[in-house]
């Protein structure tokens, strides 16, 4: 799987910009500022409908625009699939296949896979949990596009079952007493809800965890050989006393348990307080966390261990995923830079930024794109 062309229109810093690219590795290079990563973030966009840097669309239109659009020509298997986007904020993004419209944008989903490295990747290791809940749940749609589906229903009940924790819960807090009436059995629906598709949610976590952490494990040794062991553990809002399987039912009773055994101080704070919003993912270096324990170099080598056995994965699924390297050697020492490059340079598509050409590893020579002054000159 490779990205044979990529175009943009009124795309963070580009009016207009066409870029056609090859299998193997092409380096985009040129100074800080200049729109090297806005290209890779577009790549980026098509195969996860979301952003490396940012949370929301508006970031990505180019300022005094009403719209940003992508067009990527994507080749898998010799056939070529022309994916089209159109960023719009404050309303619901558009999307088109071979020229076609479809309902909606995350039928995109699955058409192009990436895994991209970034400095920003050392949040998912130092960060809060939302980072490694995100880590791991854009993963999960990644290898299983449908539960794009899954997330969006969690989220759309988590906050309609939040809007009535409050409303209920400044009831609860006038009275103070036990629930007003007619409170429990409005909120047991969205209970019911919430489990269900907290279930499903939590259970294809729990299975992506058991098959990346043999994988971590050998990135890691790669890319720090003699560092160290490193474990995956999932922390649950259900408490560690509650056991975790991923049958489906026995997760929805467990949410359902939790939620009763919470109830009072969910109105009182006006908040869900169990699912798997609220969970995160512990990262063990050794014995310890990593988080507050491993050093900047033992962090960086985990943040690309777990992009590494992503890689892995879904390559191990069918359909070598593209790799985007953005901005990740001026971070790394010379001997994690080598063996990072060697470890990514046989796959099918590399796509590597960098101010300087001196910070590309001589692994991963290969075509050219010099940046400068917001336009892209090829073959430089």
């Amino acid at each position: 799987m490779y990205v044979a062309h990529l175009s943009l229109v009124d795309f963070r810093s580009y009016a207009e910009v066409e870029l056609p690219l090859t299998a193997g590795v092409t380096a985009l290079i040129g100074p800080n500022g200049q729109g090297k990563t806005n290209l890779v973030e577009a790549i980026g966009y098509v195969a996860t409908l979301g952003s490396h840097r940012v949370a929301n669309d508006a970031p990505m239109v180019r300022f005094g625009t009403e719209h940003a659009i992508i067009r990527a020509s994507v080749v898998r298997d010799e056939r070529t699939t022309l994916v089209e986007l159109e960023l719009t904020p404050g309303r619901a993004n558009r999307a088109r296949i071979n020229r076609s419209p479809v309902p909606r944008a995350r039928e995109v989903l699955g058409l192009l896979r990436t895994v991209l490295f970034a400095p920003e990747d050392l949040a998912v290791v130092k960060g809060d949990p939302s980072e490694r809940r995100r880590f791991l749940d854009d993963l999960l749609v990644s290898r299983t596009p449908r539960l794009a589906g899954v997330r969006a229903d969690y989220d759309r009940v988590l906050k309609q079952r939040n809007a009535l924790l409050k409303s209920a819960g400044a009831a609860f807090r006038q009275r103070s007493a036990s629930a007003p009436p007619g409170e429990p059995s409005t909120l047991d629906v969205w209970d019911t809800h919430l489990a269900t598709a907290g279930a499903e949610l939590l259970a294809a976590r729990l299975e992506l965890i058991d098959l990346l952490r043999p994988l971590v494990a050998r990135a890691y040794a790669a890319v720090a050989p003699g560092a160290g062991d490193v474990t995956l553990e999932y922390v649950s809002s259900l408490g560690p006393d509650v056991a975790l399987s991923t049958d489906r039912e026995q997760l929805a009773d467990a949410l359902l348990a939790g939620m009763a055994d919470l109830r009072r101080r969910e109105l009182e704070r006006g908040i869900s307080l169990v699912g798997p919003h609220r969970d995160d993912l512990l990262l063990k270096l050794g014995p310890m966390p990593a988080k507050g324990y491993a050093s900047h170099g033992e962090s960086w080598s985990y943040a690309l261990a777990l992009r590494l056995a992503s890689y892995d994965l879904l390559t191990s699924d069918g359909g070598e995923p593209v790799l985007i390297l953005d901005d990740v050697f001026a971070e790394l020492d010379v001997d994690r830079r080598q063996r990072l490059a060697e470890l990514v340079a046989p796959a099918e598509q590399v796509l590597v930024t960098a101010a300087v050409a001196q910070d590309v590893p001589a692994a991963l020579t290969g075509a050219r794109v010099d940046v400068r002054d917001g336009e892209v000159h090829l073959g430089a």
